[in-house]
């Protein structure tokens, strides 16, 4: 399983919905599909599935907006610890 598949599954256990694979844009926070408290839990999912270690200080509300917000973040921090 890629990162992307990890994060869209991780976010659907989440968010408890299938929406956030049919469409990456989907406003998370606005559509009240992610809430601090998720983004925690989602954080924590990631870094474990990932092996990867990320901060909730890394974590800007406007970063982790959208799906594909979130799988661009994930990329980038792991291009930057390879």
């Amino acid at each position: 399983m890629n990162r992307t598949e990890i994060v869209l599954r991780e976010l659907e256990r989440i968010t408890s919905t299938d929406e956030v694979c049919r469409d990456l844009d989907i406003e998370l926070y606005e559509e009240g599909l992610l809430d601090s408290l998720g983004t925690i839990e989602l954080l924590l999912a990631l870094s474990e599935s990932l092996n990867i270690q990320i901060s909730p200080i890394e974590v800007d509300r406007q970063q982790w907006a959208t799906p594909r917000k979130i799988i661009a973040f994930l990329e980038q921090k792991v291009a930057s610890q390879a």
